[in-house]
């Protein structure tokens, strides 16, 4: 079994040096949590210029789904290079973003015939979304949530809610949003993963927002994450998303879910929303979907992508090579992958509590699949956020070799590739003990 080999103080020696560079040629908005540059990657390994070699719970912010540098993945791309590199979609017909299109449609739940748009990224998936529900409903105005990510190009980074740094000195922005607490209620200012709420707060939305603020004969669309990921791997509870697609279509919105995170097998079923029996009217894909290709799509029932020719296009999206990886990841998902992100992430979630059972600074452990998340507290009893010692804790892993990241204002997020083994899961776990008793003790 491999473990982490760190061989040179970190960063190392080459490191060091293309760091340097970085931060001479590279663009300073970047984030880096640590200083890892990475050289070459198989499966849950990551193996840095210097030689050292880290466990990788991020799968590159959860898009290598198969792993680093998956055979069949790479086989796949190796093979459409030699036929065809690019073509543009928006102008011509190829075979794989044809292929790609009719096996998306066909994972999709509900009764009516999709369409796919296919673009680059997931921020360009949710700005199809965006435009594509301005075109259908013929209105301006939109519903997101606090917490929210759902991208930076300008019309995504209208419906994010996460982090200030990121919209400062960008106003104005699209308007006509309204953001709303995510699974968050009202009456007794707590999360709805405790047990004591109820589905308050999608209600409120009904009698009290558009009673008072918002006409929902105005309102386009509802974008929502079925978990929300950036805001901290907040897991709703099981009727918080029908109970809002109800009121949605009672007003003629539609509701869109940003899957970009949360889709393609990483919960163990191909799409999250499928935990909470929902079918959404428009659903953003992108991270996972190709393995580490640039690749986004946006689906929606063919009744809904009406939109006229020239209307909206990109002319990278659909690339034969990332449409070729996005395949062959299906095929890998639908035959064990998902499977296995379902028994790995149980395995995941109850390491961790029982850690919880043995730290005072682990509070709320939540999570499905592989998408899980672990909050760090000051106090159990009242929960005070340790965000301080959350950046400890990630430095602290990297030292020793596990990579991970945060999520929210104090947790943890554990997205490893769904390849990953019972032993990787349990060496993941030790390290992170190791990691909280140097740091809270």
């Amino acid at each position: 079994m491999k473990t982490p080999e760190i061989l040179t103080p970190l960063p190392g020696p080459r490191a060091q040096q293309l760091i340097k560079l970085d931060a001479t040629f590279v663009s300073p908005s970047y984030t880096r949590a640590y200083p890892l540059v990475a050289e070459k990657g198989d499966g849950l390994w990551i193996q840095d210029v210097d030689g050292n070699r880290f466990l990788d719970f991020t799968a590159g912010i959860a898009v290598n789904a198969t792993g680093h540098c998956h055979p069949q993945v790479v086989r796949a791309i190796k093979e459409q290079a030699d036929k065809l590199l690019h073509m543009s979609g928006t102008d011509f017909y190829y075979t794989p973003q044809i292929v790609l299109a009719q096996k998306l449609a066909s994972l999709a739940s509900g009764p009516d015939a999709q369409r796919v748009y296919f673009g680059n990224s997931g921020a360009e998936a949710v700005e199809a979304a965006f435009k594509l529900a301005r075109w259908h409903t013929k209105r301006e105005l939109n519903i997101a949530f606090f917490g929210a990510f759902h991208g930076r190009t300008m019309g995504a980074l209208s419906l994010t809610a996460s982090k200030t740094v990121q919209k400062r000195h960008y106003n104005p922005l699209v308007p006509g949003i309204t953001h709303i607490p995510y699974a968050y209620c009202y009456r007794c200012a707590y999360n709805l993963t405790y047990p004591q709420c109820d589905l308050f707060c999608v209600h409120w939305v009904e009698d009290t927002l558009f009673r008072t603020t918002v006409p929902p004969e105005e309102v386009a669309a509802i974008f929502v994450e079925p978990i929300q990921g950036e805001g901290g791997y907040i897991v709703p509870p099981p009727g918080f998303h029908k109970e809002f697609q109800a009121i949605a279509r009672k007003y003629g919105i539609l509701y869109v879910a940003d899957e970009v995170q949360s889709g393609m097998g990483r919960t163990g079923r191909m799409f999250a929303m499928e935990h909470f029996g929902v079918a959404p009217d428009l659903m953003a894909l992108a991270k996972g979907i190709a393995s580490g290709l640039p690749l986004g799509a946006m689906m929606a029932p063919a009744q809904i992508m009406d939109w006229e020719a020239g209307s909206h296009a990109s002319t990278f999206g659909g690339n034969p090579l990332a449409c070729q990886a996005a395949l062959a990841t299906i095929e890998l998902l639908e035959n064990e992958l998902m499977a296995n992100a379902s028994v790995m992430g149980e395995r995941l979630l109850s390491g961790l509590r029982v850690l919880q059972t043995r730290f005072e600074c682990i509070g709320d452990v939540r999570g499905i699949g592989l998408m899980v998340g672990a909050e760090l507290v000051k106090d159990r009893h009242t929960k005070a956020p340790a965000a301080d010692w959350r950046g400890r804790v990630i430095q602290r892993s990297f030292e020793k070799g596990l990579l991970i990241l945060g999520c929210g204002q104090n947790s943890i997020r554990f997205c490893p590739a769904l390849t990953v083994n019972a032993d990787e899961i349990d060496l993941c776990l030790s390290i992170f003990e190791e990691t909280l008793k140097a740091v809270a003790g």
